[in-house]
């Protein structure tokens, strides 16, 4: 029996490839902006509004989505939100106006995708994992940025031979197929089959097995639970650092580095395998932070991958004006440290806050996350209409890194980290 495979690793396996489509699915319009332009000439402005809308969405969905798997469980929340994408992409189709991307894409993709983002790699990896948490959550949140990133150039490719609505219809076929596989395989806690969590102590084991109770308002237990956390010095720090998280990575790489190349004679096929490339080397580089976090100081983790990612930001504007090789050295470089950044913050938030609440508090943070992101996909499009340039919002994402740095380091040190 001792050589039985746990089944926490099917559900880390079903989640991984749930989070994996899912951010596929989200990354979509970053193919979308340059046809979307063509066909019907909106501005760039407009269409990052509606990106930056459904980045928000998406992040204010984490928190109030972890007391609905609180009280729904995760299966039937994941396949609710599976239908709200296959519905929303597909009806992106047949949209004429710009208010439609707003609510299509924006909205109704945003909070489809906001159940599956981060927050469920945290509540899988602290309901099923006490041995290799750290390592759970970053295979897990590797797993959505590389989602994010790998399904790019396919979704390029598609766009250019076939146009942008069979981009459209693809991923909304991908959310489909994913149903049944969660349904049938996916479970909600530990106790579901019987078992305690991986590695936990007897005490930890015997709490497992009884029976959830769902306590509080579905809708108001979330704020709540912010209102305690506001207080707290630490989480000002880790929403304020993961804002910049955000500022840094999805909101402005994910959403605009494909005009940006275009803008420098990279044709837009090519610049998104350079996200893919860095897909492939977040899935390394997030993992191995997991890996670190269940070891080290989180903080002055946070400090190094926060500051490097600065200096590789900093680097981008030469990098485009200089060809193929740097910009290869940026991709690498850069994709290591992607968001190795959530590995730590999920340990700070679990061992500074308490476990049973990580889901929602490490929610709120994960709304600031996508807070920034949000503001830098609508900054950069502004920016680069008013300098004609993206050097400038480069420049910018590079020295709020370096702040983000200094304030990992202002971080209280957890009194006794929970495992």
């Amino acid at each position: 029996m001792k050589n039985k495979l746990y089944y926490g690793w099917i559900v880390v396996g079903v989640t991984f490839l749930t989070l994996l489509v899912a951010a596929g699915i989200r990354s979509t319009p970053g193919v979308l902006i340059l046809p979307l332009e063509q066909e019907f000439g909106w501005e760039l402005t407009d269409i990052s509004l509606a990106l930056s809308v459904n980045i928000l969405f998406y992040g204010l969905a984490g928190p109030f989505m972890a007391a609905v798997i609180d009280r729904l469980g995760m299966r039937k929340t994941m396949v609710l939100s599976l239908t709200l994408l296959a519905a929303g992409t597909a009806l992106t189709t047949l949209m004429t106006q710009t208010w439609h991307l707003l609510l299509l894409w924006g909205v109704l993709v945003g909070l489809g995708t906001g159940t599956m983002s981060n927050v469920l790699g945290a509540m899988v990896a602290n309901r099923w994992f006490v041995q290799h948490r750290g390592m759970v959550v970053g295979i897990l949140t590797a797993s959505a940025a590389t989602g994010q990133l790998l399904f790019l150039p396919l979704l390029a490719q598609i766009a250019m031979s076939a146009g942008w609505r069979q981009t459209a219809f693809t991923t909304s076929i991908a959310a489909l197929v994913l149903i049944p596989l969660v349904w049938f395989l996916l479970r909600d806690r530990p106790r579901d089959v019987g078992l305690a969590p991986l590695g936990a102590s007897e005490e930890e084991a015997a709490a497992a097995l009884a029976p959830p109770v769902a306590t509080g308002n579905l809708f108001l237990e979330p704020l709540k639970v912010l209102r305690v956390a506001v207080r707290s010095k630490p989480f000002w720090l880790l929403a304020g650092t993961f804002f910049f998280c955000g500022f840094s990575t999805n909101g402005l790489i994910g959403t605009h580095l494909i005009p940006a190349c275009v803008e420098h004679g990279i044709p837009e096929v090519t610049a998104a395998g350079m996200l893919a490339l860095m897909g492939l080397f977040d899935l390394v580089g997030t993992t191995a932070s997991g890996w670190l976090s269940d070891r080290f100081d989180n903080r002055w983790l946070l400090f190094w991958y926060y500051g490097l990612r600065g200096l590789s930001l900093l680097f981008l504007p030469y990098a485009l004006d200089s060809g193929y090789v740097p910009m290869l050295a940026f991709t690498i470089f850069y994709g290591l440290d992607w968001i190795a950044t959530v590995p730590p913050t999920v340990r700070l938030t679990a061992d500074l806050f308490g476990k049973e609440k990580v889901g929602m508090v490490y929610g709120w943070i994960a709304c600031a996350h996508q807070l920034g992101a949000a503001t830098a996909a609508y900054e950069a499009g502004l920016l680069h209409s008013l300098f004609e340039s993206y050097a400038v919002p480069f420049l910018l994402s590079g020295g709020v890194c370096i702040l983000a740095a200094a304030m990992a380091l202002r971080i209280k040190r957890p009194v006794q980290a929970t495992s």
